[in-house]
């Protein structure tokens, strides 16, 4: 819980201080307190004529009717059609084909071997296998055994069981001091954790200096969720481009591992960097989607955005629709904001006032102003008005 409440705080605060001195940043965050003139950068698109034939679709891509129907080089005079079956030679004429086995023919039938499996040369850890199992009694006598004569490993498995209450009665103090010993031993799950004491100062005394060379220590050796948070320390102590491009490692390599916030910094960060590689900036929506389906919210709302302007690849109004009503489903705010617009405008949608007022009344309550959707929303009849509110009091998020 201590992991992810840091990384909320850092993300909105470090990583959009340093975006925000980059023009053109294509990011949700801070859009609560923008004039939403509606999701900026949409154009009329381009309706396909009427008048223009559409070339039939094969499997093979579109039909060229000006090409010849089959064959591609010259048939034989004495050539015949193929008209059903294969071409055999006479000695192949009285083959047939296999039918296979059937359902009732697999039953009961001796299954081949399995391959043998590969022998295990390292050194099996009791304590974690009890752990696994749920055995946490039997863990924590393993483990606080090898704890005490300086197993590292073994010292963070007994810290984690403490600070969670499991085969003993839950004791934060006794684990931060267990943090504390596996830090030193260079565990660097025990590392990333007593570095987010460490940063807290409630256990232990507060000492960002330590805090910081420990989350280093911890991102060096590969913890994913420390490379993120060594990231964001990084931007922090640099808003701007340099920090970003120093940062930018740690982001790539947390995101690789599959932290989601690491994966929506990654894809911020090429979007809006100037010198950052091509080939790397035509993957800043892959990530920003890559995060967005683990569950970011923020990614969320991002990408539908867009998916609805054409945003870093092709647009796709119902692809942006879905996203950003998914988001406003689970109570993101600007979402909410975002869906009044598209059923409005009937972008991905069909058009639907009592839908759009519901959507704005929902906005409007968590405190976003929209001077466009208050003008909607007094424009329509009073019956939709009625209707929108009592939408919007039944609304609970999904």
């Amino acid at each position: 819980m201590i992991a992810r409440l840091l990384r909320f705080r850092l993300s909105s605060a470090a990583l959009a201080l340093a975006l925000a001195v980059l023009p053109h940043a294509a990011s949700a965050q801070g859009q609560q307190l923008a004039e939403p003139s509606l999701l900026p950068g949409l154009e009329e698109q381009a309706k396909p004529d009427a008048a223009t034939p559409v070339e039939e679709d094969t499997d093979f891509g579109p039909a060229n009717k000006n090409t010849p129907d089959v064959l591609s080089r010259p048939s034989e005079a004495e050539a015949e059609p193929i008209r059903k079956g294969r071409v055999v030679s006479d000695e192949q004429k009285d083959l047939q084909p296999s039918e296979g086995v059937n359902v009732y023919q697999r039953m009961g039938a001796e299954l081949p071997a399995l391959p043998p499996e590969k022998k295990f040369t390292g050194k099996i850890d009791e304590a974690y296998g009890h752990f696994q199992r749920g055995e946490y009694v039997q863990a924590l006598s393993k483990a606080l055994t090898r704890a005490q004569n300086g197993d590292a490993t073994a010292q963070t498995l007994v810290a984690e069981m403490m600070s969670r209450g499991f085969g003993i009665a839950r004791d934060d103090k006794t684990a931060a001091f267990w943090y504390e010993q596996a830090a030193k031993g260079g565990d660097s799950v025990a590392m990333f954790k007593y570095a987010l004491l460490l940063m807290e100062g409630k256990l232990v005394k507060r000492d960002k200096t330590l805090a910081d060379d420990y989350m280093r220590r911890a991102a060096e050796a590969g913890n994913a969720e420390a490379e993120f948070n060594w990231a964001q320390i990084l931007v922090s102590q640099s808003p701007g481009p340099a920090g970003l491009h120093s940062a930018l490692p740690f982001y790539e390599k947390s995101a690789e591992k599959g932290i989601a916030d690491a994966q929506y910094a990654v894809s911020q960060i090429y979007f809006n960097l100037k010198d950052i590689p091509a080939d790397k900036k035509a993957k800043a929506r892959d990530w920003l989607t890559r995060s967005a389906k683990a569950g970011f919210d923020t990614a969320q709302v991002d990408l539908g955005i867009w998916l609805i302007n054409g945003t870093g690849g092709e647009r796709n109004l119902e692809e942006g629709f879905r996203w950003l009503y998914g988001a406003a489903q689970r109570g993101n705010v600007v979402a909410q904001n975002k869906v009044a617009h598209l059923y409005i405008q009937a972008l991905g949608t069909k058009p639907d006032p009592v839908e759009a007022a519901k959507w704005y009344v929902l906005s409007r309550r968590a405190g976003l102003k929209d001077p466009g959707l208050e003008d909607f929303y007094l424009g329509i009849e009073e019956d939709q008005q009625r209707k929108a509110i009592e939408a919007a009091n039944r609304f609970r998020p999904a």
